[in-house]
């Protein structure tokens, strides 16, 4: 009976040892993957992912700072949501357009004449589902500019920073600093992004209702150029565009896990079409960043 028992003890030892030796190869495999991947690439990629579900993490420079784009446009709803649950502003104020706050590409607002009347949620809207620069300056004349970056320290972000309105004018504290500059409109890091996904995606910015209504609204952003481009699965995104630049930021809801991930394509040749090689590379690198960080 002793030596059944002690051959037992050993066997399963033995079985242990071998199964804690065993290397975790699936981030090998993901991390093989994506650099074979980018490998060809004409510009730098900044990504961070992390599945919600597992916790399990991925990062390709992800921890260097990278100029936002419109994905900025996520720390100005976050600003305007905090506002009104503060009881500092309601959904139903008055913004009125004027010229000063229009700016051209992404948005419909630009083709409206001045002093049309929109409320604080129109705009916040048009930011977000439309990615209107028009509409982000209206807002942001309404909040200030600093008022953003306050948040985002409040909330402990210290990477994601506003530095003006979109084209010029209303620069922040940290926009005025020479260094800034280079980073136009915001700066961030793909892995706070990801952390500012996750906590809204937890209902842990401002309070869980506040949170699932900003998801629920990037859930229905209408371009899905990048993140979202060729899946069927539920996605909440953000996207931002340059002329060397093409930025998303985003969640898939996929059946291996919620996967939040932020994924910056910059120093590329100048191309705004859809089809654009930056949107293309982000829509190939979310999907292996769903398959490599599945929940086993």
């Amino acid at each position: 009976m002793m030596t059944r028992l002690v051959l037992l003890l050993t066997v399963s030892a033995a079985t242990a040892i071998t199964t804690a030796s065993q290397p975790n190869t699936q981030p090998n495999r993901l991390d093989s993957q994506i650099r074979a991947e980018v490998a060809n690439f004409k510009g730098k990629i900044y990504l961070f992912a992390r599945n919600l579900d597992t916790g399990e993490t991925y990062s390709y420079n992800g921890d260097e700072r990278v100029r936002t784009a419109s994905t900025i446009k996520i720390a100005i709803m976050i600003e305007a949501w905090a506002r009104v649950a503060e009881g500092k502003a309601k959904w139903t104020d008055e913004l009125v357009l004027t010229k000063a706050a229009r700016f051209s590409g992404s948005g419909i607002l630009p083709e409206m004449s001045d002093g049309l009347r929109l409320s604080l949620q129109a705009c916040v809207r048009l930011m977000m589902l439309l990615s209107d620069n028009t509409a982000t300056n209206m807002v942001l004349d309404y909040l200030g500019t600093d008022s953003v970056n306050e948040r985002m320290n409040s909330l402990g972000f210290k990477s994601t920073r506003l530095m003006r309105r979109v084209g010029s004018g209303g620069d922040t504290r940290e926009g005025k600093i020479a260094d800034n500059k280079r980073f136009g409109l915001g700066a961030t890091t793909p892995h706070e992004m990801v952390d500012i996904l996750e906590k809204l995606e937890r209902g842990q910015i401002i309070n869980a209702a506040a949170s699932k209504e900003m998801v629920d609204l990037m859930k229905r952003e209408q371009a899905r150029f990048a993140i979202g481009r060729t899946i069927p699965d539920t996605v909440a995104t953000k996207y931002g565009a340059l002329d060397a630049l093409r930025s998303c930021v985003g969640i898939v809801y996929s059946k291996q896990g919620r996967i939040a991930m932020a994924i910056t394509a910059d120093d590329m040749p100048v191309n705004w079409s859809v089809d654009n090689a930056g949107y293309l590379m982000i829509s190939k690198l979310s999907l292996s960043l769903v398959e490599g960080l599945k929940t086993r």
